[in-house]
Parts: structure tokens; C-alpha cells; sequence
């Protein structure tokens, strides 16, 4: 179903100064901070009907519609990036309706789609980007970041917060340090706190970039660029995200890539060619310090530590004036079921009303982003009701 919603412009906020230097978790802070987002819909005069989607690991701003370029990231905005990454569920009639709703997505601080991030110009006039000299961040941070953009669009209230995978975290992050600030919390396929193989599998990944050689101390060159390492932890990544029966059957439909990666081995399979095809894609529309930012930022995410709680049944207790709704995904293997099992105890626990679901998909992790059917009739309800 083609998407009403048409094309698309990011617009960006730039912090006033009283917002200024912007304090980081670490004890670090920025001079200067810009946040690219898009927003679908309208604020209604009560300025109540808004909701926050947070992205996952590698998307952007850009949620919904057609968007051909945006401003200062052309060298990563390609045709993979130009239509919405959620296009299914936003728009009129859809999950997210925007005939009811007024949606906001922004890219994460730390990021490469507009926001302040490695790949943007230290604020000291010298032209320079930030490079490996930008600071460390933490999804608390991110938040932090966003809920300053909301008082600059005077959103005291949010109708909800959604977001899958990391998304869903900074949901719980949200939630639980502005608990008057959001009555809906929708966390999909995501967790608490971060598994063992979740922190294996960033550090491969994290691993691999910088052990490539161009990779130069995050002091890389647009010409010289950690290719190799930023296409190896994609494929690191990757097979977490789609199920091993969708992967199978997109590799037989995947441009084939040749053995020049290689000097002995001889590519054997459809499979493998998909996943290199993978690597090489993602290459070209990410930055690697970026991507090193926010790995980091999921290898540290801690609740308990943001707030200063006890335990999670004392931080969850914040939480009792807000409605959640949690999606698992049964062939989820990025954040296994087990992880929404544990979200749910804990706010039972803490008395906060759950709802908590089990999509049914052979898709794997990448449900939240193609089987919107699966989803729509849950969120909606919830939202409304």
C-alpha cells in the first residue's frame, strides 16, 4: 500500500544558548548541538497527541514519506536511505496514524544523518571535523538531547514513546527519568540491559573497524575509509537481525559479489555473496566513528546507573502512571524473547500496567520493520483506548 504521506524534508534545531555548553553523562559536553528530524502530522492545539519514535541502530531521522536529500550528508544520504525506514507504519491510517497523531523521529546525537555527530565541523571555525575527538555519549544522553527538542516544540506530555531494538531502550530510558513526560511506552523486541552476546558481538564488531588499517586512530579520510572493517562488522551484525530462513531466501535474490576480498578462498554459496552484498551496502551509507559511538553507548547502557535506583523494581515504580506495551518477536535472535520476559516481570512487579505480545514472524529480528500487519492493530489499540 503506496504511503500518502509524499515527500519529506529533515529539519534541523539547533540548542539556544541557555541549553549551552549541553553536559554529557561522561562530564564532557558540547559547545554546540544540532538535532535533523522529521516530524508527520499535526500538533493538535492541546499539544497532546505527540509521539516520540526512537530509531534503531543504524537508522535516521527519516521515518516516513520520500526524502531525496538532506542538507550537509550527501555523501551518505543514497536510494537505501530515501524512503522512511518505518514508511509501513506511518501515515494516514496506519499504526501510527497521522491523522490522529503528530509523529517526531530524530536522529540520535552521535549520529551521521544531520545531528551532531563525528562526521560534523568542530564549532571553532577552523573547518575541521570532529573525528575520533568527539566525545563519548550514552543513550541517556541521546534522550537528554531529545527531551530539549521537545521543550523547544512546547511537548510537555508525549501520547508515546516507541521504538525497537535500541530503540526500545531509550523508550525505557524515557520513561523511567520523565515519567510525567509520556503516557504510552511501546518497546519492541528489545531489553533491559545488555546480554552477554549482545556485548560479544559489539565488540566483534567494534573490533573489526579498528583493526582496519585506514581506520588511522578514527582519523580517517573520505578517500581512505575503513571499508574492509565497517563491512566486516555488518556482517558481524547482520545475521542477528534477519532469521536464517528469510536470509536464505533473499540470498537467492541478492546481487552475487566476486572473490576480490579474498586471496585464497573461493566464494561458495549464494548465502555467502548475500552477506558480503550486505557489508558492501552498508559502507556506503554509514560513518564509522558514528557507528563506533553508538555501539559504544549500547555496550554501556545501565538503568540502574542513569538514575541512581536500587534495583529495577524501585526504578519501575516510577512508571505506575504509564501504560506499557511490549512486542516480542519469536524468531528474534538479536534480542531473544527471554529479554521482553524480564521487562515484563519487572514492571508486574513494580505494578506498572503491561500488556506484552508474541509476533508470530518468520523474519527474525527485522519484523518490527516489515511485518507491520503483525503490529498496527496492537499499537492502535493501544494508543486510542
Amino acid at each position: 500500500m503506496q504511503n500518502d504521506i509524499g515527500q519529506v524534508s529533515t529539519q534541523f534545531f539547533d540548542f539556544p544558548s541557555e541549553n549551552l555548553p549541553f553536559l554529557l553523562q561522561n562530564g564532557d559536553s558540547l559547545d554546540q548541538v544540532r538535532l535533523a528530524y522529521e516530524t508527520y502530522g499535526q500538533l493538535n492545539s492541546q499539544r497532546d497527541n505527540a509521539i516520540l519514535v526512537f530509531h534503531a541502530l543504524t537508522g535516521s531521522q527519516h521515518a516516513a514519506g520520500w526524502n531525496p536529500l538532506v542538507e550537509g550528508v550527501a555523501r551518505f544520504w543514497n536510494e537505501e536511505c530515501q524512503t522512511g525506514w518505518w514508511d509501513q507504519f506511518i501515515g494516514p491510517g496506519r499504526a501510527l496514524d497521522t491523522e490522529q497523531h503528530f509523529v517526531i523521529c530524530v536522529n540520535y546525537l552521535g549520529g551521521c544523518y544531520g545531528s551532531t555527530g563525528p562526521s560534523s565541523q568542530k564549532p571553532d571555525g577552523s573547518g575541521e571535523l570532529y573525528a575520533a575527538a568527539f566525545p563519548q555519549v550514552t543513550f541517556a544522553d541521546i534522550v537528554n538531547s531529545q527531551v530539549v527538542l521537545l521543550n523547544h516544540l512546547k511537548i510537555q506530555t508525549l501520547r508515546a514513546v516507541i521504538g525497537a531494538s535500541i530503540g526500545g531502550m531509550m523508550c525505557l530510558s524515557l520513561a523511567t527519568r520523565y515519567p510525567e513526560r509520556v503516557k504510552n511506552v511501546i518497546p519492541i523486541g528489545s531489553g533491559v540491559e545488555v546480554s552477554p552476546l549482545q556485548k560479544i558481538l559489539n565488540l566483534e564488531q567494534i573490533r573489526a573497524i579498528e583493526g582496519d588499517p585506514n581506520f588511522s586512530e578514527g582519523y580517517y579520510t573520505c578517500d581512505m575509509k575503513p571499508d574492509w572493517g565497517m563491512a566486516f562488522a555488518r556482517m558481524i551484525s547482520h545475521k542477528t537481525f534477519v532469521s536464517l530462513d528469510a536470509m536464505r531466501d533473499r540470498a537467492r535474490q541478492e546481487v552475487v559479489v566476486d572473490n576480490s576480498d579474498f586471496e585464497w578462498y573461493d566464494i561458495q554459496s549464494p548465502l555467502e555473496s548475500y552477506m558480503l552484498y550486505q557489508g558492501e551496502k552498508f559502507v556506503a551509507r554509514f560513518d564509522a566513528n558514528a557507528y563506533l559511538r553508538i555501539l559504544d553507548a549500547w555496550q554501556k547502557f545501565d538503568l540502574l546507573a542513569e538514575t541512581g535506583a536500587g534495583d529495577y523494581i524501585e526504578l519501575f515504580c516510577k512508571c505506575q502512571q504509564q501504560s506499557f506495551l511490549i512486542f516480542s518477536i519469536d524468531s528474534d535472535v538479536c534480542f531473544y524473547p527471554e529479554a521482553q520476559k524480564q521487562m515484563v516481570d519487572l514492571l508486574q512487579q513494580a505494578q506498572v500496567p503491561t500488556t506484552w505480545l508474541t509476533v508470530h514472524s518468520d523474519k527474525g529480528h527485522d519484523s518490527f520493520l516489515v511485518d507491520p500487519d503483525l503490529f498496527a492493530p496492537h499499537i492502535r489499540y493501544q494508543l486510542n483506548r
